[in-house]
């Protein structure tokens, strides 16, 4: 399914814009890539997040990891449609750790603006492992 930009029914510009209004945030001192993501959730609102470095490579937060940040504490939900831009406002696509991550948020359905134009989360991360695949969480140690 690769829905061109106009027939999806989500305002993709304003996702765009979204992203790189975060990405002037990012905080990026040792790459001096700036990233910016932005979001649709099911209930309507957009949320943000932008790449923060550490001197400790490692410890690095991706832009992905900001938004799902402010998507919980901004009420929670679930992910619609997503876009990610760089420093110049090009489209990133997100890393496979990120898909991940977005995934965890999903909507059914959830849509992600990619270098190769609009497509699903199960397109960019086919056969992905989920909170589905866990089953019923056991209880260990409290003898029950």
């Amino acid at each position: 399914m690769n829905l061109s930009f106009k027939d999806s029914g989500i305002d993709w510009e304003a996702l765009q814009e979204a992203a790189a209004k975060a990405m002037q945030h990012a905080y990026v001192p040792y790459s001096k890539y700036p990233v910016g993501a932005a979001a649709l959730t099911d209930d309507g609102r957009i949320v943000s997040g932008c790449n923060v470095e550490n001197a400790s490579y490692g410890l690095t937060l991706c832009a992905e990891c900001s938004l799902v940040s402010q998507l919980r504490m901004t009420g929670g939900g679930k992910l619609v449609a997503f876009s990610c831009v760089d420093g110049q406002g090009n489209i990133l696509m997100p890393c496979g750790r990120c898909r991940q991550l977005l995934h965890e948020f999903r909507a059914p359905g959830m849509q992600l603006m990619t270098v190769s134009g609009i497509r699903t989360m199960d397109e960019v991360l086919p056969d992905a492992f989920g909170p589905e695949n866990l089953g019923e969480p056991t209880r260990t140690g409290s003898g029950q």
